[in-house]
C-alpha cells in the first residue's frame, strides 16, 4: 500500500540517492503534538525501507552528543526531529562531513525547515528522505560556534529570550510576536561598530541581525530582503528607530521586504552583504545564534560556502535542476 501511494519517482537526477540506513535523532519534548504518536508515524514511514536507529534526547545525553556519536560512528544519514534547537544541534555536528542532514520538524517555528522550503508535515518529510533528493547550503561561524540561520543582537535577542518555553507552549510562534511588542516598552540604543575588509563604521542601533539565511517571518533579518543560503554571503541588517513607533513601523517594512524579496529604502535601516565581519557592541548587548543565547562584545562572523548536504523535497530539487539547464 505504502509504495503504491508513495513510489519513487522516475527520474535523471544524479543527485537522488536511496539511503540504507539512518540515525533518527529525535526529541520527545518538542512541539505540541503527542510525541510518541509522532515517532509512531516516523517509523511506519521510514522503517520498511531504512535499517533506522533511533536515539531519543535526554537531560543526560542532548541532541549535539547524539549527533557528534553519529558521524564518529560513520552514519550514512542524520535525520533531526525537533524544533530548531534540535535540528541545529545535529546540523553542526553534519557541517562539513559530507553525512547529509534530513529534517522532520516538529516545533514552534520551524525556521530552519522554513528558510530552505523544505516539507513541514511528518509525511512530507519522510517522503523526501526516502526520495533522497538534497540540496547544498552555506553554514557560518560566530566567534567560531556554527551558524546555520542567524545571530540576533540587541532587540531580537531580548525577545527570544523573553519567549519563554511557557509562552511558546501556550502561542506557538505567536510567542515571539508577543514577547516582541512587550520589549518596544523598553527599546534603548546602542553603539555598535561594524569591521569587515572594506570598511569600518560606526553608528547607533538597537538591533543588528546578521543572517546566513532567513524565512520571511525573521523579519529583523530583512533588510536586503533576499536571503539565498548558496550565495556566500552573510546579509547583515542593522535597525536604528528613533522611538518605539518607529521600530514598530520599520519592523513592517521589513516583513513586506522579505514577503516581496526587495531591498528596505527606510534611511533608519541600514544593510550590507559580506563575507566576513567583525561586530562590537557598547555597552554589551545580549546576543542570540539560532535561538540560543550565548554572550560577547565583539563578535566575528564568517560564512562557510557549500558546508552542508540537507535533504529537500523532491519536486523543489527538481525545479531547480529545471530551471538551470533551460540556461543551457
Amino acid at each position: 500500500m505504502f509504495t503504491q501511494i508513495f513510489s519513487q519517482p522516475k527520474t535523471i537526477l544524479k543527485r537522488v540517492k536511496a539511503f540504507q540506513s539512518a540515525c533518527l535523532i529525535f526529541n520527545p519534548v518538542s512541539g505540541q503534538n503527542n510525541p510518541q504518536h509522532d515517532l509512531e508515524i516516523i517509523q511506519t514511514f521510514l522503517q520498511p525501507y531504512l535499517n533506522l536507529d533511533i536515539y531519543l534526547t535526554s537531560l543526560e545525553k542532548g541532541a549535539d552528543q547524539l549527533a557528534q556519536e553519529a558521524v564518529q560512528r560513520g552514519v550514512e544519514l542524520l535525520i533531526a526531529s525537533g524544533g530548531d534547537g534540535t535540528v541545529s544541534a545535529v546540523a553542526k555536528a553534519a557541517i562539513g562531513t559530507g553525512i547529509p542532514l534530513a529534517i522532520i520538524p516538529r516545533g514552534t517555528a520551524n525556521a530552519f525547515a522554513n528558510g530552505l522550503g523544505l516539507p513541514l508535515t511528518l509525511e512530507e518529510s519522510c517522503l523526501a528522505i526516502l526520495q533522497g533528493a538534497m540540496l547544498t547550503v552555506d553554514t557560518a561561524l560566530c566567534n567560531n560556534q556554527p551558524m546555520l540561520l542567524l545571530a540576533g543582537i540587541g532587540f531580537e535577542a531580548n525577545t527570544v529570550k523573553e519567549a519563554d518555553r511557557q509562552l511558546k507552549d501556550h502561542f506557538g510562534i505567536f510567542a515571539y510576536i508577543l514577547a516582541g511588542l512587550d520589549q518596544l516598552k523598553n527599546l534603548e540604543n546602542f553603539e555598535v561598530t561594524l569591521e569587515t575588509e572594506c570598511l569600518k563604521i560606526t553608528v547607533n542601533a538597537s538591533a543588528i541581525t546578521v543572517a546566513n539565511f532567513a524565512p520571511p517571518t525573521s523579519i529583523l533579518a530583512q533588510g536586503i530582503g533576499s536571503n539565498r543560503p548558496d550565495d556566500g554571503l552573510l546579509d547583515v541588517t542593522i535597525i536604528a528607530p528613533l522611538n518605539a513607533l518607529e521600530a514598530l513601523s520599520q519592523a513592517i517594512e521589513l516583513f513586506e521586504c522579505g514577503i516581496a524579496h526587495s531591498n528596505t529604502e527606510n534611511n533608519h535601516i541600514g544593510y550590507l552583504r559580506v563575507q566576513k565581519i567583525n561586530i562590537t557592541t557598547n555597552p554589551p548587548q545580549p546576543i542570540t545564534l539560532d535561538g540560543e543565547m550565548i554572550e560577547g562584545d565583539s563578535i566575528i562572523f564568517e560564512v562557510i560556502p557549500a558546508s552542508l548536504k540537507v535533504v529537500a523535497s523532491y519536486q523543489k530539487v527538481m525545479a531547480s535542476q529545471e530551471k538551470i539547464s533551460r540556461l543551457a
